[in-house]
């Protein structure tokens, strides 16, 4: 019998969630395995319907985590707003510390810390773009890095490393053991990024959140609940 292939709704499912109104988009996803709620940006969710789903089983599995997804817009409203501009002397979160971006003392280029951020255009006001840009070349090179120091000493290879601009996750380990790493670990205290590796570098032995994969990350991070603990407080000014 053919699989029913997913389908996506030409508009949004829109929702009403408290005292909160959501839109919900379908999106088919060629490898996953599971259907996976995600709130976005722009306070809508997404829905990724795996290989073998169907846009009737993904509206049920959305109806079933209503509870969930208004949690979830509640504690988003709570949040404080950013800065719709950053300027000169905006503290901006870089290893852990909300940094202010400064002018360089000998030169026309700026400096998030030691990091220096490239000249902006004169005409261009908001800073955000020159430095994420900064960060996510940091990244680039630093995670990467980062992964093979912290996976040699217990035998673990990932076949492939890759920093991303993940909206929803800190990193994820794909089934052939590649490891995606959200290039905002450059910007949490040093054990957080640690932490988020050695999760990621466990999955390469579980690929799953089972008791087995949680007595791996102890192993390879002792202590790692202190980590769990930071992100959950601090972790939603960053994605």
């Amino acid at each position: 019998m053919p699989e029913r292939a997913p389908a996506r709704p030409a508009s949004p499912l829109q929702l009403a969630l408290g005292e909160h109104t959501a839109l919900v988009w379908f999106k088919p996803h060629p490898t996953a395995r599971f259907y996976r709620l995600t709130l976005q940006r722009d306070g809508s969710f997404r829905c990724t319907i795996p290989t073998r789903g169907n846009l009737a089983d993904a509206q049920d599995f959305v109806g079933r985590h209503l509870s969930w997804m208004e949690s979830r817009l509640v504690r988003r409203s709570l949040r404080p707003l950013p800065p719709n501009e950053w300027r000169l002397g905006l503290p901006v979160w870089f290893r852990g510390v909300p940094t202010p971006i400064v002018r360089a003392p000998d030169g026309p280029h700026l400096l998030l810390g030691d990091l220096p951020i490239p000249t902006p255009d004169p005409q261009q006001h908001d800073l955000r773009i020159p430095v994420e840009r900064a960060l996510r070349n940091l990244a680039a090179t630093e995670l990467p890095n980062r992964v093979h120091v912290l996976a040699s000493p217990h035998g673990l290879s990932p076949s492939a490393i890759h920093v991303r601009n993940q909206r929803s996750r800190w990193g994820s380990c794909s089934a052939r053991g590649r490891i995606s790493l959200n290039w905002r670990l450059v910007q949490v205290p040093p054990h957080i990024r640690d932490y988020i590796i050695l999760h990621e570098l466990a999955h390469l032995r579980h690929l799953n959140h089972s008791p087995s994969f949680w007595n791996e990350v102890r192993r390879l991070c002792p202590g790692f609940e202190a980590a769990e603990s930071w992100i959950k407080a601090f972790g939603n000014q960053f994605l």
